[in-house]
């Protein structure tokens, strides 16, 4: 699999790589222990491909990374979030199959 085009992301690169990007984000809450997680990874990971170049995708293991999670109140994982110029534009709590969940992104990020 190709890990590429997908960022990891950190409590310390979060708002350089995320909220001062000129490309909208899509932000993956994740961890190694959540189920849902594991079945999203590898959409994930091909979302990032696809929109390689126009949308930047990135995971943020919550346990390694607790204060962004905090100040984004992630109280369930997976959740999405969706950054367009710094700011939330869209988000997604739980797993959602390939198709809805490009539509999400698409839409999200239509504006």
């Amino acid at each position: 699999m190709d890990n590429d085009q997908l960022l990891e992301l950190t409590d310390q690169n979060f708002d350089e790589s995320v909220l001062s990007n000129p490309q909208p984000v899509v932000v993956d809450f994740w961890a190694p222990w959540c189920g849902p997680c594991k079945m999203l990874t590898p959409i994930i990971h091909e979302l990032a491909a696809e929109y390689a170049g126009r949308v930047t995708v990135g995971k943020l293991n919550i346990d390694n990374c607790p204060a962004v999670a905090a100040k984004y109140g992630i109280e369930t994982i997976p959740t999405l979030l969706f950054f367009s110029k710094g700011g939330i534009v869209g988000r997604q709590v739980g797993l959602l199959a390939k198709a809805p969940l490009k539509a999400k992104i698409d839409d999200a990020f239509k504006g």
